[in-house]
């Protein structure tokens, strides 16, 4: 037969404050301690069905609550700013050139490819709101921006050749006309 909380309670309340207080120092802590052990002891007392293995689990219980009281107490120490590392000037230049370069490939998408790429690209416009500005429907509007995507990235490619990091970010491009010795790319 499965105990019950209340006999746990009868039996063990004298022994369980004594030993909540002589781990936890502040009284109210504590009690606070104590009823959070009660509250899981009530929800799990049936799950133990021998009468014997009764004070073992609730003694670990009881532990396990006063070491997750002490884990949640710790003190956490708030970070300040992280400082911004000075900007890499070699970094905005070639940030800058490839923007404009980009900006003169979009000038040869199709008219409808380069308004949905500008509009949600460098407007901002959500697809949604682009859909709506240009009385179209949303998977249509999501198409034109892919479209568009799709064949910029296709004349980028075609035109130079990309440097990334391991984030995907920029290092350099050069031009496929003018790419370096393929020893330099370590390419027979």
């Amino acid at each position: 037969m499965p105990v019950r909380a209340e006999e746990v309670y009868d039996r063990f309340d004298a022994d369980l404050g004594a030993f909540v207080r002589s781990r936890v120092g502040d009284p109210d802590a504590a009690d606070d301690v104590l009823q959070e052990i009660y509250l899981k002891i009530h929800s799990r007392v049936g799950t133990v069905k021998d009468d014997e293995k009764i004070a073992p689990w609730v003694f670990r219980v009881a532990r396990n609550t006063v070491i997750d009281f002490y884990r949640s107490a710790r003190p956490t120490e708030e970070l300040g700013e992280v400082p911004e590392s000075p900007p890499d000037p070699e970094e905005e230049d070639l940030q800058l050139e490839l923007s404009r370069s980009v900006r003169d490939m979009m000038e040869e998408l199709p008219p409808e490819h380069r308004e949905a790429l500008h509009l949600t690209e460098y407007e901002g416009l959500t697809q949604k709101e682009l859909a709506h500005k240009l009385g179209i429907s949303l998977s249509g509007a999501k198409s034109r921006v892919q479209r568009a995507r799709t064949r910029l990235k296709t004349m980028l490619l075609d035109c130079c050749h990309f440097e990334l990091d391991r984030r995907g970010r920029v290092l350099n491009y050069y031009d496929h006309a003018f790419a370096p010795d393929d020893d330099v790319l370590g390419e027979p």
